[in-house]
């Protein structure tokens, strides 16, 4: 048995000067960034068996919590069926298995909608299998499957694998009559891909030495890859490239986007080698997406956009149709509303179905086609104060059924089948939670903090019932990239909640919650509102007696990390830990880098700090890393991946070296690295479970649950 480690590793100083807008900063630990230095993984591993000597005594506490999360789910289960074509596609889980195996079965008439009721315990007539996550990922560290795309005729499949976590994927083909591999090997992919409707070809995107999808490839089956054509490249290092086709599969696109910007393409499937047609020349600070839909007999796409509508800028966007000749002739179907934020339209035969934000919350209406046009929009109403719904898998075009799924921080995820023609809601599954799960012994509530500027935040709370005040609190934050924490059940969260913990949510500015203007007020050099947002979440629910700042953990990861690291700077003694996942605590360094992944798209989101001295001197007020000070700082547990392509693995290693030699105080810094994975950690569900049951187990001690 190894002795413990009692010392904490102190990175050694190799100073190095940054020099930019007369501004000179002086790094000392920016030679952790060489992975291929052992100096560096020595680092890393020593931090490893210091994290590991600290937390050894929560051993048994980890391991009840994994416990727990195993006996609550259905380890051998199957998702609600889904029709394409001929067949049924599902995927299975086993017991004992850490990958998941994707199925299909076929329809028994070609009017047969109600997806067919499985189980595990019985056989299923006529199943397939298409893929087995566990047989591929034999013999590897880490796994992800990237495509998986079957043919119109479901006679072909092309799937892609990720070993390494470093998000290039192998593509391969699968012959579905025969159950044979095909030849056909393309190595470097992006994750997706595909298919024409002649089945024959396959369209896949590369990435750039900056893991940035810049172009799109067109490969025939049976032919060698040198063969294959460049359908479009984007030399534009601002702009990401994506591939696919609308859901009437009549027209494949090619979408191109910066943060800000977009522009779309596309070309008859039938006409695959054929030359795609813009839709909306790019117009700077103008984003759009398309859909086809057939009206009253048209051909006509949609466009939801945020451009500019009678002198006004529509950034909560709008919807207009147009003429599939003549996208410019356009015709308002949804103007824009500041109290409604449209995102995402979907066109079937027979209807439309929208899906938007209002009050921090999803929402979905179905809008029929008619003969003539466009019938009665209706919303979908549901009674819980927080929820999230989403249209779910709906391959079919031709289908009288909306997919889609709902749930909340109490409710398990449920999969529902909406009957378009009379409303009826049909419950097809609902999440098992084993082990007497009752959402009755729970309660979820919405409050609201007011900002410095006077800015209402919403914060989402959910505790067990009878839960004492104040309590220990587990407060979590994102915004960024108006991505938005929306309502959910979590199986692993009833280990916190049933010790009486309390999981809030801050919706902060940056995020998408309320709208565009909400993400606006929180990027560039709004920025810091994102920061001042989370600290008076935190301090209105200690005014509020919820909880205490000796008993909360603050909690984050990626772009959350690097609120993580700005509210440790902020307020540390507003919070007894923080938990930050994959953090982005060193961004004025990766923002200056152009040739780092990601960064120069970045530039959209953050200024320029190259090119514009107020955006460097704003984010060089921010930046974690760079402002670091001789505070008595907070616990904090920095987990990160050596793989990560999107947060490089050495920023939290340089800020928990900087935090250790700076800070005063002796509360833990520990740093965790995963040598074989990337940006999303781990890969196998039980892996998962442990790493969950890992950051679980610390937060409850450091909260002192």
């Amino acid at each position: 048995m190894s002795s413990p480690v009692t010392a904490a590793p102190v990175a050694k100083k190799v100073p190095q000067e940054r020099t930019h807008h007369g501004d000179t900063f002086v790094d000392d630990y920016e030679w952790l960034r060489d992975k291929s230095n052992p100096d560096v993984i020595a680092h890393l591993e020593a931090e490893n068996a210091y994290t590991a000597s600290r937390t050894e005594h929560l051993g048994p506490l980890r391991e009840a919590i994994f416990g727990e999360i195993k006996s609550r789910t259905q380890e051998t289960d199957l998702s609600v069926p889904s029709r394409m074509g001929r067949w049924w596609y599902y995927s299975r889980s086993f017991e004992g298995k850490q990958y998941g195996v994707h199925c299909r079965c076929p329809i028994d008439a070609p009017d047969d909608w109600t997806p067919p009721v499985l189980s595990a315990e019985v056989d299923i007539p006529g199943e397939q299998v298409l893929i087995d996550g566990n047989e591929l990922a034999e013999g590897h560290d880490f796994f992800a499957l990237g495509a998986m795309s079957v043919t119109l005729d479901g006679t072909l499949l092309a799937y892609s694998v990720d070993t390494e976590g470093d998000e290039r994927y192998t593509l391969r083909f699968k012959n579905l009559e025969t159950g044979e591999a095909i030849a056909d090997e393309i190595t470097g992919t992006a994750p997706g891909a595909t298919w024409s409707v002649d089945n024959r070809h396959v369209f896949y995107l590369t990435v750039d030495e900056s893991w940035r999808p810049d172009t799109v490839w067109r490969h025939e089956l049976g032919t060698d890859r040198s063969a294959d054509v460049q359908v479009f490249h984007e030399p534009d290092e601002r702009f990401w490239v994506g591939f696919g086709s609308t859901r009437s599969e009549k027209y494949l696109t090619i979408w191109i986007g910066s943060k800000i910007t977009s522009e779309i393409r596309y070309l008859e499937s039938s006409d695959p080698e054929g030359e795609f047609t813009v839709v909306w020349p790019r117009e700077e600070g103008v984003e759009y997406g398309i859909e086809h839909a057939v009206v009253g007999g048209e051909d006509r796409f949609l466009i939801l956009h945020n451009g500019v509508v009678d002198g006004v800028k529509a950034e909560n966007f709008t919807l207009v149709d147009t003429p599939v000749e003549d996208p410019s002739d356009r015709r308002t179907l949804i103007p824009h509303r500041a109290d409604v934020r449209l995102e995402e339209v979907d066109a079937y035969a027979g209807h439309l179905v929208l899906g938007y934000r209002r009050d921090a919350l999803t929402r979905l209406a179905v809008w029929p086609l008619t003969e003539s046009g466009y019938g009665e929009l209706r919303e979908l109403e549901f009674d819980e104060e927080l929820y999230s719904v989403g249209a779910g898998s709906n391959p079919e075009w031709e289908s009288p059924l909306l997919r889609m799924g709902y749930t909340s921080f109490i409710t398990p995820s449920r999969i529902y089948d909406y009957e378009i023609a009379s409303g009826a809601l049909l419950l097809r599954k609902e999440q098992p939670v084993l082990g007497g799960y009752d959402p009755a012994d729970y309660e979820q509530h919405r409050d609201w903090a007011v900002a410095a500027d006077g800015t209402r935040i919403p914060i989402s709370i959910v505790q067990r019932r009878g839960t004492t005040a104040p309590a220990p609190l587990l407060l979590y934050g994102y915004g960024s990239y108006e991505s938005s924490i929306d309502p959910g059940f979590s199986v692993a969260r009833l280990s916190l909640l049933d010790r009486g913990m309390v999981f809030a949510v801050a919706h902060v500015r940056g995020g998408g919650e309320m709208g565009r203007h909400w993400y606006d007020t929180g990027k560039m050099l709004s920025k810091k509102n994102t920061f001042t947002d989370f600290v008076s979440c935190a301090r209105h629910l200690v005014d509020t007696g919820r909880t205490t700042p000796q008993r909360m953990v603050a909690d984050g990861g990626s772009a959350g990390g690097l609120l993580m690291g700005a509210v440790a700077n902020l307020a540390p003694e507003m919070f007894a830990g923080i938990l930050a996942n994959v953090p982005f605590v060193d961004p004025l360094t990766s923002i200056l880098d152009p040739s780092l992944p990601l960064t120069v798209i970045e530039w959209d989101e953050w200024g320029n700090p190259l090119a514009d001295k107020d955006v460097y001197e704003y984010m060089r007020s921010y930046s974690p890393y760079e402002n670091v000070g001789a505070h008595d700082y907070p616990a904090i547990l920095a987990i990160t991946s050596i793989n990560d392509t999107r947060v490089l693995y050495v920023e939290p290693a340089k800020w928990v070296a900087k935090l250790r030699d700076t800070k005063t105080g002796d509360s833990p810094l520990l740093l965790k690295t995963e040598m074989s994975a990337g940006h999303g950690g781990v890969s196998g569900r039980y892996e998962k479970w442990r790493e969950v049951a890992f950051e679980y187990a610390w937060v409850l001690d450091t909260a002192g649950a």
